[in-house]
C-alpha cells in the first residue's frame, strides 16, 4: 500500500497554512490533477472543529474518478484529517499538521496512505497518483506565496 510522508518548512504563518489547505473549495486552481471538487455538507462542531464532507475528482488524460472524504477541520490544533468515504480506494487517507516556528514560519508535516480497490486501476492509476502526491506539498507552497505573498530569508 503506497504510503507518503513529508515535512517541509514554509516561510508562511501555521495559521495561514491550515486556512489555504482548509479552502478546499479552492483544489481545482492548483492542486495536481484535482477537476473538481464539490462540497456536499459542512458540520460545525464544537470548540472550533469543523466537519466537511466533498466530492473530488481528480483526472488524468481520459481516465477520471470520483471520491467522497470527510474532512475534520481541527483549528484549535491547526490539524487536518482526511478520511476516505466512498470511491475507488479500498482505503485512504491523509493528514495535515502545521506546527509554527516563528510568527511567519511554520513546519507543514503531511501524510497520505491509500490503496486502489481495483488491482487494474492500481496498476494505470498509481504512478501517476504517486507523482502527484508527492508534489502535492509543493503546489500548497507555491499557493500561499501566491496568496500571502513570497517571503524571503
Amino acid at each position: 500500500m503506497p504510503d507518503y510522508a513529508t515535512t517541509r518548512r514554509v516561510r508562511h504563518a501555521a495559521s495561514d497554512m491550515f486556512d489555504l489547505v482548509a479552502d478546499v473549495g479552492r483544489y481545482p486552481e492548483f492542486v495536481p490533477l484535482c477537476e473538481q471538487l464539490v462540497v456536499r455538507q459542512r458540520i460545525s462542531e464544537p470548540e472550533g472543529v469543523e466537519i466537511v464532507v466533498a466530492d473530488m475528482t481528480v483526472a488524468y488524460k481520459l481516465l477520471r474518478e470520483t471520491f467522497t472524504s470527510r474532512i475534520t477541520l481541527d483549528r484549535p490544533n491547526l490539524r487536518i484529517l482526511v478520511e476516505y468515504l466512498k470511491g475507488p480506494f479500498s482505503r485512504m487517507e491523509n493528514r495535515w499538521e502545521f506546527h509554527p516556528v516563528g510568527d511567519q514560519i511554520c513546519d507543514v508535516k503531511f501524510r497520505i496512505a491509500y490503496e486502489f480497490r481495483s488491482r487494474m486501476l492500481a496498476m494505470v492509476m498509481g504512478a501517476v497518483f504517486d507523482a502527484a502526491f508527492r508534489r502535492l506539498a509543493e503546489a500548497f507552497e507555491r499557493r500561499a506565496d501566491q496568496v500571502y505573498g513570497r517571503r524571503t530569508a
